[in-house]
Order: structure tokens, then C-alpha cells, then sequence
């Protein structure tokens, strides 16, 4: 590509980039504190295509100016260069499959990819990690708890900052291959495409039909039952359900909080 089509293809990542960044688009992407990041990688590629492009228009004004000032001396010497000049005005096209590389920009603005779901819990093994500390819970009762809190504080807490107090879980349904049914949340360490799932078995009331990918608040206690998961035999921790609703997909599918 010339200097203008790459001028104009920074400038399209860095708007695709920005458009993604102040919606809610980046969140099917990257975790949410790396926000400000593509918004600073945004608003540089606009800045450096802008740049580019006048730069390249001062080029092409320099050049015509100096093309216009020795039109004479050419006329002069047309004849005896007329092969030189046609071999020197010859233009290497850029080929035209070069194009194809902003494809990819109109399926970041147009299409938003749908959220890791239940197919790939189910053939992930829970990524279930000892945490580094637990913080103090409030005093509400019920409590809404993050689901990774949740799983982390009935594993390597053995439920002692939870006791018997009410509380709500939100995440997406799940069924192994016997059928039996968990809530998952994909936990990120950067970006979607290194997520994994965190499991919770549920037990209790709950609900006699449940379709995969269905986000539920699910609303019970902590019990100290457990099973492993047969992918990595790592750790699931088991959740008594006392009611359980459809709820729609979160905002932030990734992101895992507790509130008051």
C-alpha cells in the first residue's frame, strides 16, 4: 500500500480501537482494567495516521513544485529521454488482496463475538487457584459474592468467612457429560483468549431444566461438600441452592466482584 492507504488503515484500527474502548465492546476481548491501554493504543495509531498523512501531503506538494519548475529543461529534452522518463514514470501497483487487511476492522465494529460459554468450561478443567488473601466480607445478609470469591473461599477457606448467611451467586449454566449441572464463570488473566472456567456444582433446589449458557442468580449457603473435576482434578466446591432465576447476560461477562 502507498502512504495515504496506510495512513488511511491506521486510522480505521485506531477509530475500531476507540470505538471499542468507550463501549462495552473490549470487554468480549480484554479484562476490564486494561481500558485506559486501548484507548492511549487508539488515540496513537489516529494521531500517527494524521501525521502520516499530511506529512505524505507535503511530500506531494514539494514534489509537484519542483516537477513544475524544471517542466522547461524537460520539453527541452524529451526526445532524447523519451525511454528513461517511461521507464522512470512506470508504477509498481500494490496488490490488490493488500485491501483485504482491513476485513478484519468491520467484523471488530459490526460483529461483537459472543462471550466463552459451557462449551468450553466443559472441556476445560476449573482454573481454581489458592488466593493470596481473603478480604473481610460485609455484614449484609444476603450477600452478593463473586462466584471465583464464592469458589475460593468454600475450597481454602473451608467456609468460615461465609457460615450460614444467605447468599447470591450470578454465572452461566454448565452440564458435564452425565448431565449435572454447575455455574461457571470464565476468569481472565489478560484477554478471552487466555480465559478459564471457575466451577461451582450446585445442589439443592434447582430448577428440574436448565439449558446450558443460561445465566442464573442462584440464591443458598455454602456447604462443605465437594468433588473434583475429572478434566484436572482440581477442587469444585458444592453450593445449596434455596432459589435460582434467569437473569440477563452480565455487562462484563469476565468480571468477577463481590458487593454489598
Amino acid at each position: 500500500m502507498n502512504r495515504q492507504a496506510q495512513a488511511a488503515v491506521l486510522f480505521l484500527v485506531g477509530a475500531a480501537l476507540l470505538h471499542a474502548g468507550f463501549t462495552n465492546l473490549y470487554l468480549r476481548y480484554v479484562k476490564a482494567g486494561l481500558q485506559p491501554l486501548l484507548l492511549l493504543s487508539g488515540a496513537v495509531l489516529i494521531v500517527t495516521a494524521l501525521a502520516t498523512a499530511w506529512y505524505e501531503w507535503r511530500r506531494t506538494r514539494r514534489e509537484k513544485a519542483q516537477a513544475e519548475a524544471h517542466a522547461a529543461h524537460a520539453e527541452a529534452h524529451v526526445e532524447d529521454h523519451t525511454e528513461e522518463d517511461a521507464h522512470k514514470g512506470h508504477v509498481h501497483r500494490e496488490p490488490r488482496i493488500s485491501w483485504l487487511l482491513i476485513l478484519p476492522l468491520f467484523a471488530l465494529i459490526l460483529v461483537a463475538p459472543p462471550a466463552l460459554g459451557s462449551y468450553s468450561a466443559v472441556r476445560t478443567g476449573t482454573a481454581l487457584q489458592q488466593p493470596y488473601g481473603l478480604l473481610k466480607l460485609p455484614d449484609s445478609n444476603p450477600l452478593t459474592l463473586g462466584l471465583v470469591d464464592y469458589a475460593s473461599r468454600a475450597v481454602y477457606d473451608h467456609g468460615r468467612s461465609l457460615g450460614t448467611r444467605q447468599l447470591k451467586v450470578t454465572g452461566f449454566v454448565a452440564l458435564d457429560k452425565s448431565g449435572a449441572p454447575f455455574l461457571v464463570r470464565m476468569a481472565l488473566n489478560c484477554c478471552a483468549a487466555d480465559a478459564q472456567p471457575v466451577k461451582i456444582a450446585l445442589t439443592g433446589k434447582i430448577p428440574p431444566v436448565l439449558q446450558p449458557d443460561t445465566w442464573l442468580e442462584i440464591t443458598g449457603t455454602y456447604t462443605p461438600k465437594q468433588t473434583k473435576d475429572p478434566i484436572n482434578n482440581r477442587p469444585i466446591p458444592y453450593f445449596q441452592v434455596t432459589q435460582a432465576k434467569p437473569v440477563p447476560t452480565p455487562k462484563d461477562p469476565y468480571d468477577e466482584s463481590w458487593n454489598q
